[in-house]
């Protein structure tokens, strides 16, 4: 049988609902409903770009203890709410 783990960003929705960042299920690492929250600063820019860049910090760091990182990302999946931001994202 194959380990699985969560990978846990200290979101409240963690034990709220029973969420986890990233869930590593053997050779796979599934990460799921990252946003651009600073969770060093608990706080949530209101720029667009910013909020990014801090979510793709948030998905390096699920990556980085998963023990991989970016290079193996195979398939991505993103929304924007407004299709303006899409070019400067």
């Amino acid at each position: 049988m194959t380990e699985r783990r969560a990978v846990l960003s200290g979101s409240t929705f963690e034990e709220q609902i029973g969420y986890a960042r990233a869930v590593v299920d053997g050779d796979w690492v599934h990460v799921s409903g990252t946003t651009g929250f600073d969770y060093t600063t608990m706080t949530i820019s209101e720029d667009v770009v910013e909020q990014a860049e801090q979510c793709l910090r948030n998905i390096g760091s699920a990556l980085a203890e998963a023990g991989c990182g970016f290079a193996d990302v195979v398939r991505v999946r993103y929304l924007l709410p407004e299709r303006a931001d899409f070019e400067p994202c």
